[in-house]
């Protein structure tokens, strides 16, 4: 297959995904005029951060709220749109249980009062209990810690359920270090402080944020963006290209094989990887492979997959949320966005468009089921749970998307360690980025932010430990008692949180 060889001599960086930490990626190098090649698997770029447009409709994948206490992240967030195209929108989600709809973040004092007086004292009586006999190793896994910190009753009530219906896989089997990115430092007693302490609306507490910015036509709109200014400024960017191979010689990357949608594979040089495909596909790729330790630990990593049913309704059906988390566990569905509430340019007159989201693995019988049969299935839970009358959805669309979450269970830690440590010793020009890339629970600026720094480690010689971003204790800003980080938009956590603080990231030691 014929071999495509840069026209100059600086380093060649081939750059596998356009999603938001592929795409970032490829921007900080066009910007300082080095070679930069983009390959993107879909027909569209932003990864899970695209925006779907079905007849009109323009739809969200999963949420995306552009906040960051990272000033470079959003520095380019602004180089990459002008202001215009950015929407000021307020911050609203609550959760759905047993009819009752629960303010989100949770606040104590309207928890307990949905819950009712049985109910409630049942729940107190439950955290005294587990505060006066908690679980005999707290940090045992995921369910221990939250039983620790909010007793049985809350924990069922609040966190079990959603939990897993999202990860498809028992919170007794989750790792506690899951909690360093959910609801870390938190307890009954502290969220109760929390919530009746004055303050209530300030923006320069990451967990007291009210308002978001947003593209007006969807987070799509930034990465398409972002992909125009690559090309204008001398990148390449191809769509419907998978990189099937990374090819390796004496410690070195020479070249990737490309295999178009349509059309024969062919190589392309490259000097230097940047990576946000999968962390089991890239292993995969690598050509001579590793050894079997190191595939073993790709093939042990697991994914979550996605699918969303957008149902177009009248504009009455609305709510002012942009999403609500569904924890009934009567119902499959995990959470059902309304995208009129993120911006009014996805929608049309007089109509809305709710998606509902069903977190699935691949080839499930959710999967499986046609588009005609998601839909049927999507409105009869819609009017179960009492969000519209019957007959009133007048139009359904379905977007599927594979390996859209890493899951984080017992072993994952262990399987991304094995392959970090393979990849820094034999192949250090290979650097994986991004939530996927890295299999690490990375919001879209903090994946930006491994892009950024990676860059940096290429063109600069510094010593950015990428994997510290979103890891360190010291990343979390704590500005209160309660914890700023203690929760994330992905799903409940007890406090007010996004998980966004700044990071500090720590430089390796240069060897002498």
């Amino acid at each position: 297959m014929p071999l495509n060889s840069p026209a100059d001599d600086l380093s060649r960086t081939v750059v596998i995904g356009a999603g938001p930490a592929g795409l970032t990626a490829a921007h900080q190098l066009a910007e300082r005029g080095l070679p930069v090649s983009v390959f993107e698997a879909d027909d569209v770029v932003g990864g899970i951060s695209r925006t779907v447009v079905r007849d009109g409709w323009r739809f969200d994948i999963g949420g995306h709220r552009f906040f960051t206490k990272v000033a470079r992240v959003e520095q380019l967030w602004h180089r990459i749109l002008g202001d215009e195209d950015f929407l000021i929108r307020p911050r609203m989600s609550r959760i759905y249980y047993r009819g009752n709809l629960y303010d989100y973040p949770l606040r104590p004092l309207n928890a307990l009062r949905n819950l009712g007086p049985r109910d409630s004292a049942l729940a107190l009586a439950s955290y005294g209990w587990a505060r006066l006999r908690p679980p005999r190793d707290p940090d045992a896994d995921y369910e221990a810690w939250l039983v620790s910190r909010f007793g049985w009753r809350l924990y069922r009530t609040f966190f079990k359920t959603y939990t897993e219906k999202v990860w498809g896989m028992p919170v007794s089997e989750m790792p506690a270090d899951w909690a360093a990115q959910r609801v870390k430092n938190m307890s009954l007693a502290a969220a109760v402080l929390d919530a009746v302490r004055p303050g209530r609306g300030r923006s320069d507490i990451t967990s007291l944020i009210e308002r978001f910015h947003y593209p007006r036509l969807g987070p799509g709109m930034m990465w398409e963006a972002a992909a125009r200014q690559v090309v204008k400024m001398g990148g390449s960017l191809t769509l419907n290209a998978a990189v099937t191979a990374v090819h390796r010689s004496g410690g070195q990357v020479g070249a990737v094989t490309v295999t178009p949608t349509s059309g024969e594979p062919y190589q392309v040089a490259a000097d230097h990887v940047i990576s946000s495909t999968p962390l089991s596909t890239l292993v995969a790729s690598i050509d001579p492979p590793p050894p079997p330790p190191v595939l073993d630990a790709a093939r042990d990593l697991r994914y979550r997959d996605y699918l969303t049913v957008a149902l177009v309704v009248p504009q009455e059906f609305g709510f002012p949320d942009n999403w609500i988390y569904i924890h009934d566990p009567g119902v499959r569905v995990g959470r059902i966005q309304n995208y009129g509430s993120w911006s009014p340019f996805m929608v049309k007159d007089g109509r809305t468009c709710l998606g509902l989201e069903y977190f699935v693995f691949e080839g499930d019988d959710m999967w499986s089921r046609s588009d005609d049969d998601l839909v049927t299935l999507a409105i009869a839970e819609l009017e179960t749970l009492g969000l519209v009358r019957p007959g009133a959805v007048e139009a359904g669309h379905v977007v599927r998307v594979p390996k859209a979450y890493p899951t984080y269970d017992q072993y994952y830690r262990r399987n991304v360690e094995v392959i970090r440590a393979w990849l820094a010793a034999n192949l250090p020009q290979v650097h994986p980025v991004g939530r996927n890339g890295m299999h690490r629970y990375n919001n879209a600026d903090h994946s930006m932010l491994t892009a950024m720094l990676t860059v940096e480690n290429i063109l600069d010689g510094t010593d950015h430990d990428v994997w510290s971003v979103n890891v360190d204790q010291e990343y979390h800003e704590q500005t209160t008692s309660a914890g700023a980080d203690a929760g994330t938009d992905d799903g409940p956590g007890w406090a007010r949180g996004t998980g966004r603080g700044a990071p500090v990231v720590r430089r390796a030691a240069r060897p002498s």
